[in-house]
């Protein structure tokens, strides 16, 4: 099912930025040019994994890395713009912080895009962020694949509309056998939600005689939040937050318990390769101890 007419017009007059090939190209005038290393390493057709800009120790990378993107609105109001055109800036930004992820060999990038409590905005604002992250599956589906990139949404996805939803499961089938880099999309998450469902499947286990109350653990919790679809590393080890917000609003609460926390005053259409290093640079010079002591 395609995105509907209304929808796609309205994304296509409040996009802020130029198009081409079907995706945004925002970043050739608003982000910062990308260290010597990686450019060099571009124009000769070689891959970008393993060269990091200078100060980024690849044995210190925070191997999963969530992001609260938000400001939208915001950055739109500044500049005079609908607030739609927010959200349809969000995707250049997206589309960049995950180009440079895998680049420096983050092996998961945790996405929150749109929580269970913001289906309380006004419906037209709703429907209009459905319409982008559609768009923004669309438009980097074939990329994902060439990409090694592998997809998955996490949410309440029986809230989404029907376009969204298939749109989102044709792209996970899409990109099931990619190993380069997991990008788990949240879209109608919430953190407490996720526990409460993960505690329901628990005691319908034990109800059915399947599993022993004495045997629940951590481990076996953590299997029933949605975020152990990527099994390897399901706990980010930095969490990101845009816009000067200083909370989680819901994201990952069980997963987030020794999550290193970055708070910036960007707004999210302008988070850019400076940015996410910054971030990356403060993560590695965080001590990390998990309640222990270091002798």
């Amino acid at each position: 099912m395609q995105l509907p007419l209304q929808t796609r017009n309205a994304l296509q007059a409040a996009s802020p930025f130029q198009q081409r090939g079907g995706s945004s190209s925002s970043h050739q005038t608003r982000r910062t040019a990308a260290p010597p290393c990686l450019r060099v390493r571009a124009s000769i057709g070689l891959p970008a994994e393993g060269i990091l800009p200078v100060g980024l120790r690849v044995e210190s990378l925070p191997r999963h890395v969530a992001v609260t993107i938000d400001g939208n609105s915001r950055w739109a109001q500044a500049r005079g713009m609908p607030t739609s055109a927010g959200h349809a800036a969000l995707q250049p930004a997206l589309e960049e912080t995950v180009r440079l992820s895998r680049a420096w060999g983050i092996r998961v990038l945790t996405v929150f895009a749109f929580s269970d409590q913001n289906w309380n905005r006004p419906k037209e604002e709703v429907d209009f962020a459905m319409g982008v992250f559609d768009r923004f599956i669309q438009d980097n589906v074939a990329q994902f694949v060439r990409d090694g990139i592998r997809l998955h949404v996490i949410g309440d996805l029986s809230r989404l509309p029907t376009y969204l939803q298939k749109t989102a499961h044709d792209a996970e089938e899409e990109t099931r056998s990619n190993s380069q880099i997991d990008l788990m999309l949240g879209i109608s998450y919430g953190g407490r939600a996720d526990i409460l469902q993960a505690c329901k499947k628990i005691a319908q286990k034990v109800y059915n005689k399947l599993l022993r109350p004495k045997d629940i653990d951590d481990s076996l919790f953590a299997d029933e939040l949605q975020t152990s679809w990527t099994d390897e590393f399901p706990y980010p080890d930095l969490l990101i937050r845009t816009s000067g917000e200083l909370r989680l609003s819901d994201f990952m609460l069980w997963q987030s318990a020794y999550t290193e926390l970055f708070f910036t005053d960007t707004l999210w259409p302008d988070f850019g390769e400076a940015e996410y290093l910054e971030a990356l640079m403060s993560f590695q010079s965080r001590d990390r101890r998990f309640g222990k002591r270091k002798l």
